[in-house]
């Protein structure tokens, strides 16, 4: 599983970022939790606000952060 959290640095988007982080580590994952700020890559995912949880490549999550919760949910779904 790739997990991958897109924005532009901003609060936001770290907030979402350490969250993520939090998610997998109470999931007891082994996965690693990359960040991104590459505007391109979030164009080239078709996605025009953020931050941005994708998994596996594909947006989740866009424009808001969620509660722990949702984002643990949103993961569940691909375990």
């Amino acid at each position: 599983m790739k997990i991958q959290v897109l924005g532009s640095g901003c609060p936001t988007c770290k907030k979402l970022f350490e969250l993520t982080k939090k998610a997998v580590k109470e999931l007891n994952l082994k996965t690693e939790v990359e960040y991104i700020t590459d505007i391109q890559k979030i164009v080239e995912m078709g996605v025009m606000s953020s931050p941005v949880l994708a998994i596996n490549g594909k947006p989740i999550l866009t424009g808001f952060v969620p509660d722990i919760k949702k984002i643990k949910e949103a993961i569940k779904k691909f375990i």
